[in-house]
């Protein structure tokens, strides 16, 4: 018998990700998984029971091959011939952190409770981030890879 999640039974934790040389779409997945639920036992679709993620370092974050360059984003203002396109260089100049967080919010479900999941992530240029006091579990992303690297 499956057993679905009440409100007051959810309990969030805090994780801590460093993105110094960290691929984004790779960082994405870790992250949706993350702040989703995923990786919980007690994972119920329709009910927010992620935790929180905490990236810091966003500045040092790394596309592969010559996506920083070619890669397109695109956003359309509303009026006839309003499309607007930017690259992540360009992106990555004016807001570091946008790029992870598109592609973080491109990997979660559409509408409230996307957007309600979305606010788990806290990005931060930087060592540094106000969230100390959560004591967060710090997440080794070269070991993830390597965990995976062993498994192949």
């Amino acid at each position: 018998m499956t057993k679905f999640l009440k409100k007051d039974e959810i309990t969030s934790s805090w994780y801590e990700i460093d993105a110094n040389n960290a691929v984004v779409g790779r960082l994405a997945s870790v992250i949706s998984k993350i702040i989703r639920g995923k990786n919980k036992n007690t994972y119920t679709p329709h009910m927010d029971d992620g935790d929180f993620v905490i990236v810091k370092n966003i500045e040092k974050i790394k596309f592969t091959g010559k996506k920083f360059q070619n890669k397109k984003y695109y956003k359309h203002t509303g009026y006839p011939g309003g499309i607007k396109e930017i690259t992540p260089e360009r992106l990555h100049e004016k807001k570091p952190s946008e790029s992870l967080k598109l592609a973080v919010k491109r990997m979660l479900p559409g509408g409230v409770l996307g957007k309600k999941q979305l606010t788990k992530l806290k990005i931060y240029a930087g060592n540094d981030h106000p969230h100390a006091v959560q004591q967060p579990t710090i997440i080794d992303l070269g070991k993830l890879n390597q965990k995976n690297l062993i498994r192949n």
